[in-house]
């Protein structure tokens, strides 16, 4: 008799047969599915020749290669794909069976299909998954989310298959209840464009201060070996060597418009619902719609001409105070993420490890970086962390940046050198530091004109006035107050 699968998995895309791959070379029989059957011919052929790997021409065939519970992933395109597959295997499923969605999806997706499915008697798990095609092959970082009841039947598989840090913890543990898996995968994603528009304005700089692509590989491969240590410094160094056939530079040829997908976006959005400041991702959000506008841009370009100064510092001087920069303000980006994720799990009952995060991050992801084990160390010495600014480490590092960051902020906007990100960054910690900010004349503005009323500083929290601005008006108050 054939031996019945450990898994099953829908969607040989990149993704999916990466992970197939993956799982089959870490001991577990992999059945797989594909809409256009074709490609389960070339692959059974090909790159799963000779492997523990099952081809299934149907549903109904994938189902029945599996053991009970069956364990089906599916690897396909986020939004109505993935709902379109769950209601082809409902039929074919029984009580207790698993669906896992391995994709790109948005948490609320997820949430909702925790419940259809639970209300069906089956199980589901909706997942992030990170670290790209070589992660997939040689261990991403996994988020799970979903149903509890069905963690202990694909532990096992996840926590084999995922990134390991070098201590050999696995990457890959278990998030929360409905959506939490996807929403810290959002988060992640988020961080992911804050660390790359950063990176992206501190070349900008560089090249400003006269520093060409060789110059500026070898300042990467230097940083890469001290606390900026990470994959997206590792890759920025790689893509700023990297020539093609003719010997030409190839970063140089590439048109400055980026993509995105959409859950930076989901992010930003999100922060916005939660009232969660989140303004560096945000920023690393328009940054890419507005590199989008390229031929407005080239047209602006030959329209203003702008006064700004010449470079004519210290590059040394000015290359340190970038590092430090970019480290300040990589910091922020991940105290915002987790004010965003620590306002998610009270507003969804989540129960968070922080921590453990912090570790699923270590390895296999695109944000992977030596400093994510400082903020496990931080969440482990105070699980009641409010923001990580405020842990001793983080604190001394921002204590000791403030001068670079603010020299390497003046300079730019006197040389009209954009870096909104590391700007919104410097902004949200100068913000964060006040004791006192002027929401106090805005909350006055917002009286005056819609009787919004106010605190005040002289009376207990929680018992709101109104004034009588003009004269003219009455006692009459909004109910809008929020803070």
């Amino acid at each position: 008799m054939t031996k019945l699968a450990d898994i099953g998995l829908v969607g040989l895309a990149v993704m999916g047969e990466n992970l197939i791959l993956n799982m089959e070379s870490k001991g577990f029989t992999v059945a797989c599915y594909n809409r256009t059957v074709s490609k389960v011919d070339d692959f059974i052929a090909g790159r799963a020749a000779g492997k523990n790997i099952i081809g299934a021409k149907s549903i109904k065939e994938l189902v029945a290669s599996l053991e009970r519970p069956r364990k089906i992933m599916l690897m396909v395109k986020a939004g109505q794909p993935v709902d379109d597959f769950i209601e082809m295997l409902i039929p074919e499923l029984e009580p207790g069976d698993i669906i896992i969605d391995g994709g790109n999806s948005h948490f609320p997706d997820s949430s909702r299909r925790t419940e259809y499915l639970e209300s069906k008697g089956l199980l589901f798990i909706g997942t992030g998954v990170s670290g790209g095609e070589e992660g997939a092959l040689t261990g991403p970082s996994m988020m799970p989310g979903g149903s509890p009841k069905a963690w202990p039947h694909v532990k096992k598989i996840f926590q084999t298959i995922c990134a390991h840090t070098d201590e050999g913890e696995p990457c890959c543990d278990w998030v929360g209840e409905n959506g939490a898996g996807h929403f810290v995968k959002m988060v992640h994603n988020g961080i992911e464009y804050g660390d790359m528009q950063m990176i992206c304005e501190t070349y900008d700089m560089m090249k400003a201060i006269g520093m060409n692509n060789a110059e500026m590989e070898k300042v990467f491969t230097q940083w890469n070996e001290n606390e900026l240590e990470s994959y997206l410094i590792e890759i920025t160094r790689d893509i700023l060597g990297f020539k093609d056939e003719k010997g030409r530079e190839v970063v140089d040829l590439i048109l400055d418009t980026a993509g995105q997908k959409g859950t930076g976006k989901w992010t930003a959005i999100a922060a916005l619902d939660a009232g969660m400041p989140l303004t560096l991702i945000g920023e690393a959000v328009f940054a890419r719609c507005l590199s989008a506008l390229k031929d407005e841009r080239v047209a602006a370009s030959k329209l203003f001409k702008a006064e700004v100064a010449k470079f004519e510092g210290s590059r040394e001087q000015m290359l340190e105070d970038l590092r430090v920069a970019l480290y300040a303000s990589k910091i922020v980006s991940y105290a915002q993420g987790y004010q965003l994720m620590m306002a998610a799990a009270e507003e969804y009952g989540w129960k968070l490890n922080y921590g453990g995060i912090a570790l699923m991050w270590r390895g296999g992801c695109i944000i992977r970086s030596r400093f994510l084990g400082k903020i496990k160390e931080a969440f482990d010495n105070n699980a009641d962390l409010k923001n990580l600014l405020t842990d001793p480490f983080f604190k001394d590092v921002m204590d000791r940046s403030q001068g670079a960051w603010r020299r390497v902020a003046g300079t730019a906007i006197s040389m009209g050198v954009p870096m909104p990100c590391t700007n919104a960054a410097l902004t949200y910690f100068d913000g964060y530091r006040s004791e006192r900010l002027p929401a106090n004349l805005l909350q006055a503005q917002r009286d005056y004109f819609g009787a919004h009323t106010y605190e005040r500083v002289d009376k207990p929290r929680g018992e709101f006035f109104h004034s009588n601005w003009t004269g003219k008006g009455g006692s009459t108050t909004a109910n809008t107050y929020v803070v």
